[in-house]
């Protein structure tokens, strides 16, 4: 059954001016219901402690678009997270202020409050703690949290928004933070074709699809499990080597060399719109990445077990190819991308 979020918060917000004492004001701030799809894990811990509101949602969507957050006021968050895309670009590194190039390629953002760990390494544990690492990079908005506050400071919009969300008009860093991740909280994908089929809200696979969905569970649902397709492993499966000096995968975490190259098993829904893939943007298509596994990955001492046990390869027939595409291209959902575009 869906689980939902119900309790309501209520901000009480007491305004006075320096000359005469005014009645308190009282503010009502729901909590918005989110629900927990069908077979879906639980949330993570952090969202239980930072349940999405009203007017934090109001105020995190507002920040997620705004081109203040950037040192020179050109690139928002929604500038590589874009909505048409689920929430990632057609780039193969993330591009940022003055056309700078990142070192990685742009991940989706859906389903995040369902997730362990984020970014490709999996550097940050909570949400929360995730939106300064743009904010402060070279390569993506080039700012600081100082610089965006002051930029917001003043502006009418945002000290009601503000109010509203936390009860007074100050503007901190933790609130910046709180609001966004509340704000990406919302952001769940869980109504494509293979959901509906799951539910049996009658609609069926096509031949194709139902083939592609028996070699899915018997090829790929070791690393792309649960109702999330991704385990939240990090692996390291061959991929060609982004040969930049600032690259290890998981080893710039951990710094550990068994985790050298290794990044977060990538969550396949929507991967229809968020070409190209890998880490760094290695393949233009989906069938591009399949080629690759049945020509046989990069040997590596820490290469992932199913490689490695298998010849470097996981072994597929043409037809397989693309009963595997047309399988997932079933966990494309379109709702959540034209809802995002509206």
């Amino acid at each position: 059954m869906l689980k939902e979020i119900t309790m309501l918060a209520v901000v009480f917000l007491f305004l006075s001016c320096s000359t005469t004492d005014e009645e308190p004001i009282v503010i009502a701030n729901p909590q918005i219901g989110v629900d927990i799809p069908l077979n879906f894990p639980e949330f993570n811990a952090a969202v239980y402690a930072n349940r999405p509101t009203q007017y934090g949602v109001a105020l995190g969507e507002e920040l997620f678009f705004d081109v203040r957050l950037s040192t020179d006021n050109t690139i928002a968050c929604a500038s590589c997270h874009m909505p048409g895309n689920a929430y990632a670009d057609h780039n193969v590194q993330g591009v940022g202020v003055e056309g700078r190039i990142g070192l990685r390629n742009v991940p989706a953002i859906q389903n995040l409050a369902f997730m362990n760990f984020y970014n490709w390494d999996g550097s940050r544990l909570q949400l929360e703690n995730q939106s300064l690492v743009p904010i402060i990079t070279h390569e993506e908005m080039d700012s600081s949290i100082l610089e965006v506050m002051s930029k917001l400071e003043g502006d009418d919009t945002y000290t009601e928004m503000f109010r509203n969300a936390f009860g007074d008009a100050e503007i901190t860093p933790e609130r910046i933070y709180t609001s966004i991740a509340q704000y990406e909280y919302t952001l769940i994908s869980a109504n494509s074709t293979y959901d509906k089929v799951i539910r049996n809200e009658g609609v069926a696979f096509t031949e194709s699809e139902a083939r592609g969905y028996e070699t899915f569970q018997q090829k790929c649902v070791s690393c792309h499990s649960t109702e999330l397709f991704t385990d939240q492993s990090f692996r390291n499966i061959g991929f060609p080597v982004n040969t930049s000096v600032d690259e290890a995968g998981r080893a710039r975490v951990t710094g550990d060399m068994d985790d050298y190259m290794s990044f977060r098993v990538p969550s396949l829904r929507n991967v229809e719109y968020t070409a190209p893939y890998g880490s760094f943007g290695q393949f233009e298509t989906l069938r591009a990445v399949l080629d690759y596994f049945d020509d046989g990955v990069l040997d590596a001492d820490n290469l992932d077990p199913i490689f490695k046990n298998n010849s470097n390869r996981i072994p597929l027939s043409e037809l397989e190819k693309e009963d595997l595409i047309a399988f997932m291209k079933t966990l494309s959902d379109a709702e959540f991308v034209s809802v995002l575009n509206d």
